[in-house]
């Protein structure tokens, strides 16, 4: 099989990593900035609140998750709404978009046991499924999830008893490596329809994605493996891939470049890309945790503080992960 379909089976087959509920943070594989503060969320929720102001968004949109693993990035979203601007809870439509029925459930329980009925919540399987006039997307480390193709000089990876060979060749991988630079590494597939999709789920909508990469494609493969947060290089000799397929997750770099041809060729406009400590810092996370020290006392204050750097420091999310938003305006 070709590697793509091998990549997707890892994560999302019936066995699949993320075909059922993973913990995330210091008891899992890996950490993410929704497992290192709640003020990630928050900085989100002031954006949100920021387009309604501007007259973006109207008061009654559709706030959109896609893939909300636990659902805590949306309960943050949705406690920092509440605090700020409370009478928006009763007039947002809050949907996540899930796959697994397992993990809908799981989203399901958690946002009701937080809010019981103070919010409205809707699941659909896909972006297909939903229609809606004005929405805010967003989505945290989605697309190094995307199945890729490996390319190398000229031949695409396939996979027989978990061994890998470049053996095909695959017109349509050769001319996006041409075109990203690359006569080695990873070509993601499907982030033409994701794009497509989320064109005709909204006529509006505004739509913010987190994940770590660069606009321009890095010279070399990136794919790796994380295992109780050690990371390993996917070409690693000493690997097992039997061992490690749907119990480990697999990941690689985004080329954001090709993220925002995909979109555009929809005609999304891409209308910001910055490091992940940048975009929160101009949100106002800094302005929230002002607030918090106002009213709190100065232990409870230092422990957020604490929390909320790791979003911001360089050396660990602030520079490595990178904001993207993108924007579609309703056709007059």
């Amino acid at each position: 099989m070709r590697f793509s379909r091998y990549m997707h089976d890892w994560l999302y087959g019936d066995e699949g990593y993320y075909a059922h509920y993973k913990v995330i943070g210091k008891e899992g594989d890996f950490y993410t900035a929704v497992s290192s503060s709640k003020f990630f969320g928050g900085s989100i929720a002031k954006h949100i609140i920021a387009l309604v102001d501007e007259g973006f968004l109207s008061v009654d949109a559709t706030i959109g998750e896609i893939g909300a693993h636990h659902g805590y990035l949306m309960a943050d979203i949705i406690e920092f709404i509440h605090t700020l601007r409370p009478e928006l809870l009763q007039t947002f439509r809050f949907v996540i978009i899930e796959r697994f029925a397992a993990l809908q459930q799981q989203q399901r329980q958690y946002l009701r046991e937080c809010f019981g009925d103070a919010i409205h919540l809707e699941h659909y399987d896909t972006l297909e499924a939903l229609h809606v006039k004005q929405a805010f997307f967003y989505a945290n480390e989605i697309f190094d999830a995307f199945a890729c193709e490996l390319f190398y000089k000229g031949r695409i990876a396939t996979v027989c008893n978990h061994q890998v060979v470049f053996e095909e060749e695959d017109a349509v991988i050769t001319e996006l490596a041409a075109r990203y630079h690359k006569d080695r590494g990873e070509i993601a597939v499907g982030y033409e329809e994701f794009a497509k999709a989320m064109a005709d789920a909204a006529e509006q909508f505004e739509f913010m994605s987190f994940d770590y990469g660069e606009m321009q494609a890095r010279p070399d493969f990136s794919l790796r493996v994380y295992d109780k947060h050690q990371t390993f290089p996917f070409f690693d000799e000493a690997l097992q891939y039997s061992e490690l397929f749907g119990t480990s997750d697999i990941t690689y770099d985004v080329t954001f470049e090709h993220l925002k041809d995909a979109f555009e060729a929809s005609g999304i406009i891409m209308v910001a890309f910055k490091a992940q400590m940048t975009a929160l810092i101009e949100m106002g996370l800094l302005d929230l945790l002002q607030m918090l020290q106002q009213h709190v006392d100065q232990e409870l204050y230092k422990q957020e503080l604490e929390k909320a750097k790791l979003l911001i420091m360089p050396e660990f999310l602030g520079e490595r992960f990178k904001m993207i938003r993108f924007r579609q305006y309703q056709k007059q």
